[in-house]
This record gives structure tokens, sequence and C-alpha cells, in this order.
């Protein structure tokens, strides 16, 4: 069952269905890290570059071309932080069309099914920052246990399956279920929810490609939900 879930969902990752929010994820991602590229760029010419002049005032009139050759080396340097938000920020901006790739899976590959209920905008933006959140907790857990010697990559892979597993397929059952219930019926399949969770944890550590977990994640729950759903049947919300 996992496998064939993982399977499907690496499928409707590259499907043309799906592929309009692929672009949206990644050029929406590129717009937010150019922007903010820029934002402290601005900010670093304002303030700190003046600050560095006023600390050297004595400096000749031909060392000017220091501030600018450390202009160049901080914004190189930016860019390279930007580069390590860049999972990050396209995290919360997947959280936000979650429901649409669950939509398409839905109405392609389940069209007999009743279709699930879409988050509003402002619990889609809240699920997003969970994601971010949860994501953060996760790694800033492994980071902690990277100085206990033997542990430290089981510990990422224990730690994000666990809260992606949760918080993912939960998000899937609340499409068809209540709250209450779709935690229930998590905490029925915790097992193969746990399992799941692993198999996203091991997209998340894949470089470039993590960029697409939340897609992914969704893609995979869905499909492990509907499966899983099959042996009970869904109540009414």
């Amino acid at each position: 069952m996992i496998f064939d879930a993982a399977g499907l969902a690496l499928r409707n990752l590259f499907a043309p269905e799906t592929r309009s929010v692929f672009w949206k994820v990644l050029g929406l991602t590129a717009l937010v890290l150019a922007g903010l590229w820029l934002a402290f760029r601005e900010a670093f010419i304002a303030f700190v570059v003046p600050w560095i002049q006023a600390f050297f005032p004595e400096l000749p009139e031909w060392a000017g071309w220091l501030a600018f050759v450390f202009g160049i080396f901080a914004s190189i340097g930016l860019a390279l932080a930007l580069a390590l938000l860049l999972s990050s920020v396209s995290a919360i901006i997947a959280g936000l069309f979650l429901d649409d790739v669950a939509e398409v899976i839905e109405k392609r590959d389940y069209p007999s099914d009743p279709p699930g209920k879409a988050m509003p905008m402002g619990e889609a933006i809240l699920a997003s920052l969970k994601f971010f959140g949860v994501v953060i907790l996760g790694n800033l857990v492994a980071l902690f246990l990277l100085f206990v010697p033997g542990i430290n990559i089981i510990a990422f892979f224990l730690v994000n399956g666990y809260l992606l597993g949760r918080e993912f397929f939960e998000f899937a059952a609340m499409r068809f279920r209540s709250t209450e219930e779709a935690r229930r019926f998590r905490a029925e399949n915790s097992g193969t929810v746990f399992v799941g969770g692993l198999v996203i944890a091991g997209f998340l550590a894949i470089p470039i490609l993590n960029l697409l977990t939340p897609l992914f994640a969704a893609s995979f729950m869905v499909h492990l939900h509907k499966m899983l759903s099959a042996r009970k049947p869904v109540p009414s919300v």
C-alpha cells in the first residue's frame, strides 16, 4: 500500500494536471527570494555601508573601492543565506496549494467518490505556516541530536517521519472527515501513517527535489487515505 501510494504520488507530481501547481510554487518561491534579496541589499546599502564609512572616516579616497568590493561580497553572502531558506520558503508557498493538488487527484483518480472539502483560505494559510513550523521543529530536534553519535540520521528520519506523516495524513483526512474523526482515523492507522511519514522524510532529504515535498506529501497522503478508507467507510462530516 505504501509503495503503491508513493508511486502514484510521484507520477502525479509531474502529471499535466498538476504541472501548473508545480510551476506556481517554483515561480512564487523565486519571486519571494528575489524580493527578499533586494530588500536586504537595499537595507545593507542604506544602513550598514554608512555605518562602516563613519567607522573609518580617515580612509583615503582611493580606498573607496573597498566599500564597493565589500558590497559585492555582502550581496553574494545574502544570496547564499537565502539559498538556505529555499526549502522553507517553498514549504510555506506550497502549503497554499495543497487543496489544489488533492482536488486534481480526487477528480482524476477517484471520479466515483464524492469530492473532498477544501480548506478556507485563512485555514490554508495557517496550515501552511503549521507545516513550516513542523519542518523547522523537526530539523531543530534532529540538529540537537546531531551531537549524539550514531543516531543523528536516524533522528532526522524518525522525527520528521512522525511529524510529517501526522500533519499530511490529517490534511488528507480532513477533506472528508471532521477534525476529531480525522485524528482518530490517523491514530487507528498510526503504524501505516508513520511509515508513510518516513517516505516523506526520505523525499525531504533529497536536495532540490525537496522543494516539492509539500506537493508530494499531499498527493501521497491523499492516495494513502483513500486506500485506508476503502477498509472503513468515511462518515459524514
